[in-house]
């Protein structure tokens, strides 16, 4: 059993309380703590109730200076300084970083300086940090003796284990990604002030909005031979929850659609299960809400073109489908230090 704390506790952080209640991680992690700059009524109610993913399936309270979830009592703090809380006291193993505030190793390294042992990110990193990791991919590079570790983004974890697949099965010349991705919570409802991104500054819910995105540097960092060969776009759309991926390749090898559907259709039986979903069912974006894999192939949208230019559709909820994959790191970097 590992004990762990939530620094940070928004989309992702309540994500990843109810998915280690839901999906059976709470046999072998235990949340302690968790710091959140809001007020713990307010957190209490969030957690109970989310227009997203639904009421929590056990009771959560309020108790003194904690919540409590089922028979679980988690302490709460509402510290800005990582240095304010005493994390040596807490005893835990990891601190799940959710906060998304940071992606250097200099910035994460002044939890580690206030005695947190082992600081799991919620967000890409750069270079610096010990791993990035993308769980079914490599989550065999964690290492006991590392501190520092990234869990990538939703999109990376998406199209890691596509681009793997089809450069396994008939190789990669070049691509482009282009992401579909549900509004986030950098954005306005109404057109308001946005310090870095003027695009951002219009309303969440009335237009497609062009976004910056990273990730190719995703890309390069866990498949370096494709780090040069695949351009990457973003789109925020007006939907709360679940996003896609649009993929198109130039493969080295003449392929069908019925060669990659099939193939696609083995690895969500066999080398992703669990991870990667395959599907030719005629779905909308809402169907894969709630849904727990990094990424669902929609086989009714595979297109080959003179045979070497591939198109695919890629769900996934960036929201849940991530924070499992979190949960994953955590449990698989947690089995490695009770060793």
């Amino acid at each position: 059993m590992i004990r762990v704390a939530i620094n940070g506790y928004g989309r992702i952080g309540r994500s990843v309380l109810r998915a280690l209640y839901e999906n059976g991680y709470r046999e072998n992690i235990q949340v302690v703590a968790i710091n959140e700059l809001s007020d713990l009524d307010t957190i209490s109610y969030l957690t109970r109730y989310d227009s997203t993913h639904g009421r929590f399936p056990l009771p959560v309270s309020c108790e003194g200076r904690s919540l409590r979830v089922g028979n679980d009592l988690i302490q709460y703090f509402s510290e800005a300084e990582p240095d304010a809380i005493n994390w040596q006291q807490l005893n835990i193993d990891m601190l799940l970083e959710c906060s998304g505030s940071f992606s250097s190793r200099e910035h994460a390294q002044v939890y580690i300086d206030a005695g947190v042992k082992r600081m799991l990110l919620s967000q890409p990193a750069d270079s610096d940090v010990d791993a990035t990791i993308v769980y079914g991919f490599n989550e065999s590079e964690i290492r006991s003796t590392h501190s520092i570790v990234s869990a990538a983004s939703c999109t990376t974890n998406c199209i890691i284990p596509v681009l793997e697949a089809i450069q396994n099965l008939a190789g990669i010349e070049h691509g482009t990604t282009q992401t579909i991705h549900s509004a986030m919570n950098d954005q306005p409802i109404i057109d308001a002030y946005h310090k870095n991104d003027l695009r951002l500054t219009r309303s969440a819910m009335s237009s497609i909005i062009p976004v910056d995105t990273g990730l190719s540097k995703g890309i390069h960092r866990l498949l370096p031979d494709l780090g040069a060969k695949i351009a990457c776009n973003a789109l925020r759309v007006p939907t709360i929850n679940v996003s896609a991926i649009d993929l198109v390749v130039r493969t080295e090898k003449v392929v069908t659609k019925e060669e990659i559907n099939t193939y696609f259709e083995s690895l969500s039986l066999g080398k992703y299960k669990n991870i990667l979903g395959f599907t030719k069912e005629p779905h909308a974006s809402v169907d894969f809400n709630h849904d727990a894999r990094s990424v669902i192939i929609d086989g009714t949208q595979t297109q080959v073109v003179d045979g070497k230019l591939v198109k695919l559709l890629c769900w996934f909820d960036n929201e849940w489908g991530y924070a499992n994959r979190m949960l994953d790191v955590a449990d698989y970097w947690g089995r490695k230090i009770s060793k």
